[in-house]
């Protein structure tokens, strides 16, 4: 499959530089021993994330618990976020945290692995494993996207 026209060859080309450092830094901020290096890669990764959902509205993706943190970076610059999932298609990627460890899943970060890789862009496979794997790093986010909410550009859902 060819890559969408409206998605660059570099993910990180989504955002300006400047944007990407500061996503970067809010990333480096919520995990102060992190590496710079590492808090890029997982912003890097959060974009491919956001594209996927953006341009596969019926699909429900989610991401690792790792990827999740850029996600929330991303999340954290309300403008910024919102122009990009503008350029992605116009529909607000929204976010539904949810808290229990116990609902991972691995067919939805494989469904999201390969709805990323659909754009010709590689997932980082250290920065996809499992919600136990805190070996490269120590999320500060708690999220972990249960099967039954899995992340689709849509409305709000409504709470009980």
């Amino acid at each position: 499959m060819d890559p969408p026209e409206t998605v660059p060859a570099l993910p990180r080309m989504l955002i300006t530089d400047t944007q990407f450092a500061s996503c970067r830094g809010t990333v480096m901020d919520a995990n102060p021993d992190m590496s710079e290096e590492m808090a890029g890669r997982i912003v890097d990764e959060a974009l491919k994330f956001v594209a996927a959902c953006a341009k596969n509205p019926d699909t429900g993706l989610a991401p690792s618990r790792i990827v999740d943190e850029g996600w929330h970076a991303l999340i954290l610059h309300t403008a910024m976020y919102a122009e990009l999932c503008d350029a992605l298609g116009g529909q607000l990627v929204h976010h539904y945290p949810g808290y229990d460890p116990t609902n991972y899943d691995p067919p939805i970060l494989d469904r999201t692995r390969e709805k990323i890789t659909e754009f010709g862009w590689g997932p980082d496979p250290e920065l996809w494993g499992p919600p136990s794997n805190e070996t490269l790093v120590s999320v500060a986010a708690k999220c972990q996207h249960a099967p039954e909410c899995t992340i689709r550009p849509m409305p709000k859902p409504e709470w009980p």
